[in-house]
Protein backbone atom coordinates (compact mmCIF):
# COMPACT_ATOMS: atom_id res chain seq x y z
CA UNK A 1 0.00 0.00 0.00
CA UNK A 2 1.37 3.20 -1.12
CA UNK A 3 -0.14 6.88 -0.25
CA UNK A 4 1.47 9.68 -1.53
CA UNK A 5 1.54 13.77 -0.39
CA UNK A 6 2.23 16.51 -1.87
CA UNK A 7 2.35 20.20 0.23
CA UNK A 8 3.68 23.00 -0.23
CA UNK A 9 3.56 25.15 2.87
CA UNK A 10 5.34 23.03 5.31
CA UNK A 11 8.35 20.86 4.72
CA UNK A 12 7.08 18.11 7.34
CA UNK A 13 4.04 15.52 7.46
CA UNK A 14 2.98 13.40 10.48
CA UNK A 15 1.55 10.13 9.57
CA UNK A 16 -0.61 7.73 11.89
CA UNK A 17 -1.18 4.28 11.25
CA UNK A 18 -3.82 2.15 13.29
CA UNK A 19 -4.38 -1.55 12.26
CA UNK A 20 -7.49 -3.49 12.96
CA UNK A 21 -8.82 -0.08 14.10
CA UNK A 22 -7.39 -0.26 17.19
CA UNK A 23 -6.99 3.02 19.02
CA UNK A 24 -3.63 2.74 19.01
CA UNK A 25 -1.35 4.50 16.36
CA UNK A 26 1.96 4.25 15.07
CA UNK A 27 2.93 8.15 14.57
CA UNK A 28 5.85 8.92 13.06
CA UNK A 29 7.45 12.64 11.19
CA UNK A 30 8.75 12.61 7.76
CA UNK A 31 10.27 15.66 6.49
CA UNK A 32 8.74 16.43 3.21
CA UNK A 33 11.36 16.85 0.27
CA UNK A 34 9.40 19.40 -1.71
CA UNK A 35 7.88 16.28 -4.29
CA UNK A 36 6.02 13.35 -3.67
CA UNK A 37 7.04 11.43 -0.46
CA UNK A 38 5.95 7.77 0.08
CA UNK A 39 4.29 8.11 3.17
CA UNK A 40 3.75 4.62 3.96
CA UNK A 41 4.50 1.07 2.52
CA UNK A 42 4.40 -2.46 4.13
CA UNK A 43 3.83 -5.91 3.01
CA UNK A 44 0.60 -7.11 4.34
CA UNK A 45 0.90 -11.12 4.94
CA UNK A 46 -2.08 -11.26 7.24
CA UNK A 47 -6.10 -10.59 7.40
CA UNK A 48 -6.16 -7.60 8.92
CA UNK A 49 -7.08 -3.64 8.17
CA UNK A 50 -5.08 -0.58 8.20
CA UNK A 51 -5.84 3.14 7.95
CA UNK A 52 -3.10 5.41 7.04
CA UNK A 53 -3.62 9.10 7.72
CA UNK A 54 -0.96 11.87 6.67
CA UNK A 55 -1.59 15.84 7.83
CA UNK A 56 0.29 18.42 7.00
CA UNK A 57 -0.21 22.06 9.09
CA UNK A 58 -2.97 22.86 6.10
CA UNK A 59 -4.38 19.67 5.30
CA UNK A 60 -5.53 15.56 6.30
CA UNK A 61 -5.98 13.25 3.80
CA UNK A 62 -7.31 8.93 5.68
CA UNK A 63 -6.67 6.16 3.04
CA UNK A 64 -7.52 2.51 4.37
CA UNK A 65 -7.25 -0.99 2.82
CA UNK A 66 -8.52 -4.16 4.00
CA UNK A 67 -5.97 -7.74 3.75
CA UNK A 68 -7.69 -10.85 2.52
CA UNK A 69 -11.62 -9.61 3.31
CA UNK A 70 -12.63 -13.09 1.84
CA UNK A 71 -11.23 -14.89 5.10
CA UNK A 72 -13.08 -13.16 7.83
CA UNK A 73 -15.79 -14.98 9.75
CA UNK A 74 -18.02 -14.53 12.54
CA UNK A 75 -16.08 -13.80 16.06
CA UNK A 76 -18.95 -15.65 18.19
CA UNK A 77 -20.54 -18.69 17.47
CA UNK A 78 -24.27 -19.32 15.78
CA UNK A 79 -26.22 -20.73 18.29
CA UNK A 80 -27.19 -24.17 17.45
CA UNK A 81 -31.12 -23.20 17.91
CA UNK A 82 -30.63 -20.01 15.80
CA UNK A 83 -33.43 -21.48 13.37
CA UNK A 84 -35.66 -22.80 15.95
CA UNK A 85 -35.54 -19.54 17.88
CA UNK A 86 -36.41 -17.30 15.20
CA UNK A 87 -38.70 -20.15 13.49
CA UNK A 88 -40.49 -20.12 16.46
CA UNK A 89 -40.86 -15.94 16.87
CA UNK A 90 -41.99 -16.13 13.29
CA UNK A 91 -44.79 -18.64 14.06
CA UNK A 92 -46.35 -16.08 17.13
CA UNK A 93 -45.92 -13.00 14.94
CA UNK A 94 -47.78 -14.83 12.51
CA UNK A 95 -50.27 -16.90 14.62
CA UNK A 96 -51.18 -12.61 15.74
CA UNK A 97 -53.87 -11.51 13.19
CA UNK A 98 -52.82 -8.73 11.65
CA UNK A 99 -54.55 -5.64 12.47
CA UNK A 100 -53.87 -2.58 10.06
CA UNK A 101 -54.77 1.28 11.20
CA UNK A 102 -54.37 2.96 7.50
CA UNK A 103 -54.44 6.87 7.60
CA UNK A 104 -54.93 8.13 3.70
CA UNK A 105 -52.89 11.38 2.52
CA UNK A 106 -54.15 14.20 0.84
CA UNK A 107 -53.04 12.93 -2.90
CA UNK A 108 -49.17 13.87 -2.77
CA UNK A 109 -49.01 13.07 -6.60
CA UNK A 110 -51.59 12.23 -9.34
CA UNK A 111 -51.85 8.29 -9.70
CA UNK A 112 -50.61 7.31 -6.39
CA UNK A 113 -52.03 6.88 -2.75
CA UNK A 114 -49.48 7.41 0.12
CA UNK A 115 -51.20 6.42 3.60
CA UNK A 116 -49.76 6.43 7.50
CA UNK A 117 -49.67 2.88 8.27
CA UNK A 118 -49.35 0.96 11.66
CA UNK A 119 -49.62 -2.96 12.25
CA UNK A 120 -49.93 -4.62 15.12
CA UNK A 121 -46.71 -6.93 15.87
CA UNK A 122 -45.25 -9.18 18.90
CA UNK A 123 -42.86 -7.17 19.59
CA UNK A 124 -43.33 -4.37 21.77
CA UNK A 125 -44.26 -1.97 19.45
CA UNK A 126 -46.16 -1.91 16.02
CA UNK A 127 -44.59 -1.76 13.02
CA UNK A 128 -45.19 2.14 11.38
CA UNK A 129 -44.31 4.06 8.49
CA UNK A 130 -45.57 5.22 4.98
CA UNK A 131 -46.94 3.31 2.63
CA UNK A 132 -47.19 4.04 -1.09
CA UNK A 133 -48.06 2.56 -4.60
CA UNK A 134 -49.90 3.16 -7.69
CA UNK A 135 -53.50 3.41 -7.71
CA UNK A 136 -54.59 1.60 -10.50
CA UNK A 137 -52.07 -1.45 -10.88
CA UNK A 138 -52.83 -4.84 -11.89
CA UNK A 139 -52.53 -7.70 -10.04
CA UNK A 140 -49.29 -9.55 -9.81
CA UNK A 141 -47.47 -6.61 -11.23
CA UNK A 142 -45.60 -4.61 -8.63
CA UNK A 143 -42.23 -5.18 -6.90
CA UNK A 144 -41.48 -4.29 -3.23
CA UNK A 145 -39.38 -2.20 -1.77
CA UNK A 146 -38.56 -1.24 2.05
CA UNK A 147 -36.27 1.56 3.50
CA UNK A 148 -35.05 1.62 6.51
CA UNK A 149 -33.61 4.33 8.60
CA UNK A 150 -30.21 4.86 10.28
CA UNK A 151 -29.72 5.59 13.79
CA UNK A 152 -31.25 7.23 15.73
CA UNK A 153 -34.60 8.59 17.04
CA UNK A 154 -34.97 12.74 16.82
CA UNK A 155 -33.16 13.02 13.87
CA UNK A 156 -34.68 13.55 10.39
CA UNK A 157 -32.85 10.80 8.98
CA UNK A 158 -34.60 8.97 11.33
CA UNK A 159 -38.26 9.39 10.50
CA UNK A 160 -40.52 8.46 7.78
CA UNK A 161 -41.67 10.63 5.33
CA UNK A 162 -44.31 10.24 2.50
CA UNK A 163 -41.55 11.39 0.37
CA UNK A 164 -39.58 8.65 0.76
CA UNK A 165 -42.10 5.93 0.22
CA UNK A 166 -43.55 8.38 -3.07
CA UNK A 167 -40.36 8.55 -4.65
CA UNK A 168 -39.41 4.53 -4.80
CA UNK A 169 -43.23 3.84 -5.82
CA UNK A 170 -42.42 5.71 -8.52
CA UNK A 171 -39.65 3.80 -10.16
CA UNK A 172 -40.22 1.50 -12.92
CA UNK A 173 -43.38 0.52 -13.60
CA UNK A 174 -44.70 1.25 -9.85
CA UNK A 175 -43.52 0.02 -6.74
CA UNK A 176 -45.35 -1.09 -3.52
CA UNK A 177 -43.02 0.85 -1.24
CA UNK A 178 -43.09 1.32 2.64
CA UNK A 179 -40.46 3.75 4.54
CA UNK A 180 -40.27 2.00 8.23
CA UNK A 181 -39.41 3.70 11.19
CA UNK A 182 -36.98 1.71 13.11
CA UNK A 183 -38.55 2.21 16.29
CA UNK A 184 -42.28 1.83 15.86
CA UNK A 185 -42.60 5.23 16.52
CA UNK A 186 -45.68 7.78 15.43
CA UNK A 187 -45.27 9.10 12.51
CA UNK A 188 -46.00 13.30 11.65
CA UNK A 189 -45.78 13.89 15.33
CA UNK A 190 -44.27 17.40 16.77
CA UNK A 191 -40.47 17.35 17.25
CA UNK A 192 -41.01 17.77 20.93
CA UNK A 193 -42.63 13.99 20.73
CA UNK A 194 -39.14 12.37 19.01
CA UNK A 195 -36.95 14.34 21.75
CA UNK A 196 -39.08 12.87 24.65
CA UNK A 197 -38.39 9.65 23.28
CA UNK A 198 -34.73 10.26 22.32
CA UNK A 199 -34.60 11.53 26.44
CA UNK A 200 -36.63 9.19 27.67
CA UNK A 201 -38.25 5.59 26.83
CA UNK A 202 -35.30 5.36 23.76
CA UNK A 203 -32.55 6.86 25.21
CA UNK A 204 -29.79 4.36 24.43
CA UNK A 205 -31.83 1.77 23.17
CA UNK A 206 -29.17 0.06 21.19
CA UNK A 207 -27.36 -0.87 24.06
CA UNK A 208 -30.97 -2.27 25.96
CA UNK A 209 -31.83 -5.98 26.74
CA UNK A 210 -28.11 -6.91 25.99
CA UNK A 211 -28.53 -9.79 29.14
CA UNK A 212 -31.27 -11.64 27.02
CA UNK A 213 -32.15 -12.41 23.65
CA UNK A 214 -36.00 -12.04 24.85
CA UNK A 215 -35.09 -8.20 26.11
CA UNK A 216 -33.00 -7.56 23.25
CA UNK A 217 -34.24 -4.39 21.51
CA UNK A 218 -33.16 -5.77 18.02
CA UNK A 219 -35.96 -8.97 18.74
CA UNK A 220 -38.64 -6.05 18.23
CA UNK A 221 -36.75 -4.15 15.40
CA UNK A 222 -36.41 -7.57 13.79
CA UNK A 223 -39.84 -8.73 14.55
CA UNK A 224 -41.34 -5.28 13.22
CA UNK A 225 -39.79 -5.92 9.43
CA UNK A 226 -40.64 -9.34 9.30
CA UNK A 227 -44.28 -7.82 10.02
CA UNK A 228 -44.04 -4.85 7.37
CA UNK A 229 -42.99 -7.86 4.55
CA UNK A 230 -45.86 -10.22 5.63
CA UNK A 231 -47.59 -7.24 5.30
CA UNK A 232 -46.64 -5.95 1.51
CA UNK A 233 -46.40 -9.60 0.68
CA UNK A 234 -50.40 -9.97 1.02
CA UNK A 235 -51.09 -7.25 -1.27
CA UNK A 236 -52.53 -8.17 -4.50
CA UNK A 237 -50.34 -6.37 -6.35
CA UNK A 238 -47.21 -8.16 -5.53
CA UNK A 239 -45.50 -10.15 -8.22
CA UNK A 240 -44.67 -12.84 -5.72
CA UNK A 241 -40.68 -12.11 -6.85
CA UNK A 242 -38.78 -8.80 -6.21
CA UNK A 243 -38.33 -7.34 -2.60
CA UNK A 244 -35.71 -5.22 -2.47
CA UNK A 245 -34.39 -3.50 0.91
CA UNK A 246 -32.51 -0.36 1.05
CA UNK A 247 -30.92 1.02 4.12
CA UNK A 248 -27.79 3.00 5.62
CA UNK A 249 -25.91 2.17 8.26
CA UNK A 250 -28.40 0.60 10.96
CA UNK A 251 -30.99 1.02 8.00
CA UNK A 252 -28.20 -1.19 6.74
CA UNK A 253 -28.16 -3.68 9.41
CA UNK A 254 -31.91 -4.24 8.75
CA UNK A 255 -31.73 -4.60 5.35
CA UNK A 256 -29.24 -7.56 5.73
CA UNK A 257 -31.14 -9.07 8.81
CA UNK A 258 -33.78 -8.97 6.22
CA UNK A 259 -32.36 -11.24 3.92
CA UNK A 260 -31.48 -13.67 6.38
CA UNK A 261 -34.74 -14.11 8.27
CA UNK A 262 -37.30 -13.63 4.89
CA UNK A 263 -35.78 -15.78 1.91
CA UNK A 264 -38.76 -13.86 -0.09
CA UNK A 265 -35.81 -10.94 0.14
CA UNK A 266 -34.58 -10.91 -3.31
CA UNK A 267 -32.17 -8.30 -2.93
CA UNK A 268 -30.82 -5.57 -0.74
CA UNK A 269 -28.76 -2.42 -1.55
CA UNK A 270 -26.94 -0.88 1.73
CA UNK A 271 -23.94 1.56 2.52
CA UNK A 272 -21.99 1.15 5.84
CA UNK A 273 -24.07 -1.30 7.45
CA UNK A 274 -24.14 -1.86 10.84
CA UNK A 275 -24.99 -4.59 13.39
CA UNK A 276 -22.47 -6.82 11.79
CA UNK A 277 -20.11 -9.15 13.76
CA UNK A 278 -20.25 -7.82 17.74
CA UNK A 279 -18.03 -10.28 18.85
CA UNK A 280 -15.19 -8.38 16.54
CA UNK A 281 -14.38 -6.68 19.63
CA UNK A 282 -13.42 -9.91 21.44
CA UNK A 283 -10.96 -11.60 19.12
CA UNK A 284 -8.67 -8.44 18.89
CA UNK A 285 -10.66 -6.46 15.92
CA UNK A 286 -13.30 -3.87 16.34
CA UNK A 287 -16.90 -5.05 16.64
CA UNK A 288 -19.21 -3.18 14.93
CA UNK A 289 -22.20 -0.55 16.07
CA UNK A 290 -23.32 -0.68 18.85
CA UNK A 291 -20.11 -2.30 20.14
CA UNK A 292 -22.33 -4.44 22.67
CA UNK A 293 -19.42 -6.37 24.07
CA UNK A 294 -17.80 -2.96 24.80
CA UNK A 295 -20.08 -1.86 27.21
CA UNK A 296 -20.16 -3.17 31.17
CA UNK A 297 -23.03 -5.55 31.08
CA UNK A 298 -22.17 -9.37 31.67
CA UNK A 299 -19.74 -10.36 28.87
CA UNK A 300 -21.16 -14.49 29.60
CA UNK A 301 -25.15 -13.40 29.49
CA UNK A 302 -24.44 -11.51 26.28
CA UNK A 303 -22.78 -14.43 24.65
CA UNK A 304 -25.63 -16.08 25.17
CA UNK A 305 -28.12 -14.03 23.56
CA UNK A 306 -26.59 -11.52 21.04
CA UNK A 307 -25.60 -14.13 18.79
CA UNK A 308 -29.43 -14.28 18.17
CA UNK A 309 -28.96 -10.47 16.44
CA UNK A 310 -25.73 -10.23 15.04
CA UNK A 311 -26.39 -10.27 11.20
CA UNK A 312 -23.03 -12.08 11.25
CA UNK A 313 -25.60 -14.74 12.01
CA UNK A 314 -28.52 -13.62 10.49
CA UNK A 315 -27.51 -13.40 7.33
CA UNK A 316 -26.10 -16.95 6.97
CA UNK A 317 -27.26 -18.93 3.83
CA UNK A 318 -29.02 -16.00 2.04
CA UNK A 319 -29.44 -16.12 -1.40
CA UNK A 320 -30.44 -12.71 -1.88
CA UNK A 321 -28.22 -9.98 -4.14
CA UNK A 322 -26.16 -8.24 -1.90
CA UNK A 323 -24.92 -4.40 -3.67
CA UNK A 324 -22.92 -3.28 -0.43
CA UNK A 325 -21.00 0.18 0.02
CA UNK A 326 -17.98 -0.20 2.24
CA UNK A 327 -15.75 2.55 3.97
CA UNK A 328 -12.29 1.28 4.68
CA UNK A 329 -11.63 3.80 7.13
CA UNK A 330 -15.83 3.41 8.57
CA UNK A 331 -14.60 3.42 12.12
CA UNK A 332 -18.28 2.96 13.27
CA UNK A 333 -18.43 -0.33 11.31
CA UNK A 334 -15.60 -1.54 10.35
CA UNK A 335 -14.97 -2.98 7.03
CA UNK A 336 -13.26 -6.69 8.82
CA UNK A 337 -17.46 -6.67 10.55
CA UNK A 338 -18.90 -6.44 7.59
CA UNK A 339 -16.97 -8.67 5.52
CA UNK A 340 -17.51 -11.21 8.13
CA UNK A 341 -21.01 -11.14 7.84
CA UNK A 342 -21.18 -10.67 3.97
CA UNK A 343 -18.99 -13.77 3.86
CA UNK A 344 -21.86 -15.57 5.74
CA UNK A 345 -24.34 -14.97 2.69
CA UNK A 346 -24.87 -17.66 -0.22
CA UNK A 347 -26.16 -15.39 -2.99
CA UNK A 348 -24.42 -12.79 -5.59
CA UNK A 349 -22.24 -10.08 -4.33
CA UNK A 350 -21.71 -6.58 -5.49
CA UNK A 351 -19.43 -5.34 -3.05
CA UNK A 352 -18.38 -1.63 -3.13
CA UNK A 353 -15.42 -0.72 -1.61
CA UNK A 354 -14.16 2.99 -0.60
CA UNK A 355 -10.68 3.42 1.02
CA UNK A 356 -11.28 7.44 1.47
CA UNK A 357 -14.76 7.01 3.12
CA UNK A 358 -15.77 7.08 6.85
CA UNK A 359 -18.76 6.24 8.38
CA UNK A 360 -19.66 9.86 6.80
CA UNK A 361 -18.33 11.27 3.99
CA UNK A 362 -15.41 13.78 5.16
CA UNK A 363 -13.28 14.03 2.38
CA UNK A 364 -15.28 15.91 -0.40
CA UNK A 365 -12.29 16.11 -2.65
CA UNK A 366 -13.19 11.99 -3.12
CA UNK A 367 -16.89 13.14 -3.76
CA UNK A 368 -16.74 12.71 -7.71
CA UNK A 369 -15.13 9.64 -7.60
CA UNK A 370 -17.13 8.12 -5.28
CA UNK A 371 -20.18 9.68 -7.31
CA UNK A 372 -19.32 7.30 -10.24
CA UNK A 373 -17.62 4.46 -9.13
CA UNK A 374 -19.62 3.55 -5.68
CA UNK A 375 -23.23 5.97 -5.48
CA UNK A 376 -23.93 5.27 -9.35
CA UNK A 377 -23.75 1.93 -9.24
CA UNK A 378 -25.75 1.63 -6.22
CA UNK A 379 -28.80 3.53 -7.86
CA UNK A 380 -27.83 2.06 -11.39
CA UNK A 381 -29.04 -1.55 -9.69
CA UNK A 382 -32.03 -0.18 -8.09
CA UNK A 383 -33.14 1.45 -11.21
CA UNK A 384 -32.82 -1.90 -13.09
CA UNK A 385 -34.13 -3.88 -10.82
CA UNK A 386 -37.07 -1.91 -10.70
CA UNK A 387 -37.74 -1.79 -14.07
Amino acid sequence: MTLYAKDQHTDSVTVRIRKNFSTQAITQQLKYPGDSLIVYTELLKEPETVIVEASTRTDTVSMGCIVAPETFRAATERPKDFDNFWNAEKKALRSLPMEIKSVALKELSPGFMVSDMEINCTGPKPARGYFAKPINAKPHSLPIVIYFHAAGVNGSWCRSEPGNALRYAKMGEGVLAFDLNAHGMLNGQPDAYYNDLENGALKDYATSGLENKNDCYFRGMYLRLIRTIDFLTSQPEWDGKRILVIGESQGGGQSLAAAGLDSRVSAVVVTVPAMCDWGGTLIGRKGSWPYPFATKYNREKMLAALPYFDVVHVLKGSKATLVVEIGLIDNTCPSSAVFAALNQAAGEKFILTAPYRAHHFTQPAYKKIWEETVNQPKENFIKNYLK
